[in-house]
């Protein structure tokens, strides 16, 4: 008997197989490769919310957790994941300098944001009231680390491409069975595809679809990643990703001529030379309302659980996200009460 069928191969459902596996578990991952969000985000991590100056909910735990994950997870798939890079906000008023000091100030920014400005000149960027430093950054290739991860996947035949059937699945007291599969848990990690969950479609999964380019700009020397309204990520050869848009209640997966215009617009605000467009992208971001995950056990089966609604963060909170389920679901730990879906059948329970 398999210990975990875990339906999903995207940050959510690698996270989770990792960990298990990590913990000398057996897994078996049910994927159509239908969810894209995974495949094509910006994959940064940054430990502060840099719209509104505060710290990403248990960022230091969850930067302490994700070095370690990505880099066992690249050593085991023969690739280097995690590319730790400055990311730089770009400063367009003195306002906002002053902004920046002040956030600075803060206990729980201060490990953060570099107090000394940063006055470098980038060629291809006009900058004339410098950058802030954000410290403890980077990305992760998240297309790398799902193409490479499915890769190891099939050749432990430990992957079954194909569209799930949840009617297939049979729940007994103490397993699950899924056609010819028998596992002691299944843990569902679709994104996006939630929808089609009769499980935990009732749960508040949003979804907020992003666009990003993959732009050429020869005249841009750039060897860190700016963020401002969107960000630009040096990945070589004179190209850069380029994102992301938010629209709400577009969930489709298609680019669009509005996304187009908006990340054109956007990037003309940052840097000052010509670029082409090289590939256009888009995709839905599994978000909540509450901007929290959804993690947890099903209200009427204890073994079937959830892993979703990592958002925009998906890179920091994956890691410790499938961790914490993990240790739920093996050793009884409960689930902070902010990530543990018993907050959406609590407040029904109590007719909020």
């Amino acid at each position: 008997m398999t210990d975990y069928i875990i339906v999903g191969s995207g940050l959510a459902g690698i996270s989770f197989s990792e960990i298990a596996l990590q913990h000398g578990k057996s897994v078996v991952l049910i994927d159509d490769n239908s969810q894209n969000s995974s495949k094509i985000a910006g994959g940064l991590y940054n430990p502060v919310i840099l719209k509104r100056f505060s710290e990403v909910w248990q960022a230091r735990e969850q930067l302490v957790l994700m070095a370690s994950f990505y880099s066992n997870l690249g050593f085991k798939i023969k690739d280097k994941l995690d590319f730790k890079t400055t990311i730089l906000r770009k400063f367009f008023s003195v306002e906002e300098q002053n902004n920046w000091f002040a956030a600075s100030d803060k206990k729980a920014l201060a490990p953060f944001l570099s107090t000394s400005l940063c006055f470098k000149k980038y060629e291809g960027i006009d900058s004339p009231f410098g950058y802030g430093e954000v410290l403890q950054t980077g990305y992760v290739d998240t297309a790398l680390l799902v193409s490479k991860y499915r890769q190891f996947l099939s050749e432990h035949n430990l992957l079954l491409e194909e569209t799930f059937e949840y009617d297939a699945l049979d729940i007994k007291y103490d397993y699950v069975s899924y056609k010819d599969i028998e596992a002691k848990h299944i843990v569902f990690a679709e994104g996006f595809g939630l929808h089609a969950n009769r499980f935990f479609n009732d749960l508040p999964l949003d979804g907020t679809k992003g666009e990003l380019f993959i732009i050429k700009a020869p005249d841009l020397k750039l060897d860190v990643i700016v963020n401002t309204s969107v960000f630009i990520l040096p990945l070589g050869n004179d190209l850069f990703k380029v994102g992301a848009t938010y629209n709400w209640k577009d969930k489709t997966d298609l680019p669009t001529e509005e996304g187009r215009k908006e990340l054109v617009d956007r990037i003309k605000e940052i840097i000052s030379c010509e670029f082409e467009i090289v590939d256009h992208y888009a995709g839905v971001r599994p978000t909540v309302r509450d901007r929290r995950p959804l993690v947890g056990t099903h209200q009427d089966y204890n073994n079937v659980h959830i892993l979703n609604g990592l958002g925009t963060r998906g890179v920091m909170l994956g890691p410790a996200m499938a961790k914490a389920l993990f240790d739920h679901i093996e050793n009884d730990v409960v689930l902070d009460k902010e990530i543990d879906i018993k907050r959406f059948y609590n407040k029904r329970k109590k007719g909020v």
